[in-house]
């Protein structure tokens, strides 16, 4: 063990990417993204298949950086898809791990977060956490109500991500983030956008059931009924239906890219295609936005943006422009996982904060 501040490795899995960081306490010594090559993850039949492989890139990494395991006294991951739980941290457990691994309740990168965590943990004799993961479920009552019983709304979206912002821009506010009326957007390769009334997540767009607009390479919401033909037609299973929705629709199946930066380049260049496209991105990524706006009746103290995305000059000035009138836009386009993350870490090894059983 270290002496004065723990040392806490935090890694986070996302679709194409595993970021990795290293803290002393919340003193951040390096954080990086390990780009996975799409060819390699596109040779797995499932997200579960990907973790030796990701492992296997960690392990390098830390090699060539000389960063032992044992030098390492917390180990935290992004959370995955569980069960709906409370917001907080978490052990890693074994009831945890087998439904991440099987996939209980959904199939996402994040899956990867506690696996690969708790192996490098287990591996030196330290335990292993998660904090807030994607599946917080705060839902209001009437949130949860979907056009048919057998059906109901789930949670599910980017909490630790939409959390760490927002209690960022409440602090910007001078109030904290239980007074506060926040619509929060996590604008990634997935996009979820949430209304924060009071600390509580009382309604948001689950992306990966499809709900929301489309994103750089998830169709967002489809109509039902053409979906369904279009499915039965080719003879799709579930799994083929749910690849096709999260990893090859949105701006990916109309531009042949995903890559923003790119995109920016054509509609700065007039280019008719891209330019009607990315603005179509735009349009419903602000509807969302006044979607929660009427889950808040209208009382927003900000509307909170992050996320890769807000990187690009166009479609921000173009998404400020229809949102603006609801309330106040703040960008914080810095990536506060990690640091959540981290935080979480410490609070658990000082025993600052309950760590909840899974």
């Amino acid at each position: 063990m270290s002496s004065g501040s723990p040392i806490i490795l935090v890694i986070n899995p996302g679709s194409t990417s595993t970021k990795i960081a290293l803290f002393a306490g919340l003193k951040c010594r390096f954080e990086t993204e390990l780009k996975h090559d799409p060819k390699v993850l596109a040779t797995f039949d499932c997200i579960i298949g990907q973790c030796e492989y990701r492992r296997e890139a960690l392990v390098n990494f830390l090699r060539t950086h000389r960063i032992s395991l044992e030098s390492i006294d917390v180990f935290i991951g992004r959370g995955g898809l569980l069960r709906p739980v409370p917001g907080g941290i978490y052990e890693v457990n074994d009831a945890m791990l087998a439904d991440l691994k099987s996939c209980r309740y959904g199939e996402h990168a994040s899956n990867l977060g506690a696996i690969l965590t708790d192996a490098f943990a287990r591996s030196v004799g330290r335990r292993a956490y998660i904090a807030d993961p994607v599946v917080v479920d705060e839902l209001s009552d009437v949130a949860r109500v979907s056009g048919h019983p057998d059906i109901p709304r789930r949670s599910i979206f980017h909490a630790l991500s939409q959390k760490a912002v927002a209690r960022k821009a409440a602090r910007r506010l001078g109030k904290p983030y239980e007074k506060c009326n926040l619509i929060v957007g996590h604008l990634g390769g997935g996009i979820t956008i949430g209304a924060h009334q009071k600390g509580r997540v009382v309604d948001v767009n689950n992306a990966l059931d499809g709900e929301g607009p489309f994103t750089p390479e998830r169709t967002g919401a489809l109509a039902a009924l053409p979906l369904y033909r279009y499915a039965t037609e080719r003879n799709m299973t579930v799994q083929q239906v749910y690849k096709f929705m999260t990893r090859s629709g949105g701006l990916l199946a109309h531009l042949g890219t995903n890559d923003c930066r790119l995109i920016e380049q054509e509609v700065a260049a007039k280019d008719p295609k891209f330019a009607l496209v990315y603005d179509a991105f735009v349009y419903q990524v602000a509807k969302a936005i006044g979607a929660m706006a009427a889950a808040l009746s209208g009382k927003v103290d900000a509307i909170v943006l992050t996320g890769g995305v807000t990187r690009g000059a166009i479609f921000l000035r173009k998404l400020k422009g229809m949102v603006r009138f609801i309330a106040p836009v703040h960008v914080i386009i810095r990536n506060t996982e990690m640091e959540a993350l981290a935080a979480a870490a410490l609070d658990a090894h000082r025993g600052a904060q309950e760590v909840k059983s899974y």
